[in-house]
């Protein structure tokens, strides 16, 4: 999951629809009205996204809408905390 995550954030747009699903459950349409770039762009991104579990996806009538998987973000804020902590930690590799 972890390479996904990363592979997933490496993309401006990706982050941007991040932000915007933070605030708020979207359409394709409506996400690709704050972006200069294709339909179809939105929704190679939007796949990406899914793919790494960040967005998830439900049909409602014959809309598709977009939210932001929270768990999986508040799981990856959790690892990347544990991984940049400086207190206490042993060392795993010293150089002399």
């Amino acid at each position: 999951m972890s390479e996904d995550f990363f592979h997933a954030l490496a993309s401006p747009y990706r982050r941007e629809i991040i932000k915007l699903l933070k605030w708020k459950n979207m359409n394709a349409g409506e996400i690709a009205e704050h972006f200069d770039i294709s339909q179809p762009s939105i929704s190679r991104h939007l796949d990406v996204l899914k793919h790494a579990e960040i967005v998830t996806s439900e049909r409602k009538g014959n809309q598709i809408i977009y939210s932001l998987n929270l768990s999986v973000m508040q799981e990856m804020y959790i690892k990347l905390s544990e991984l940049l902590s400086f207190g206490g930690d042993e060392k795993v590799n010293e150089t002399k």
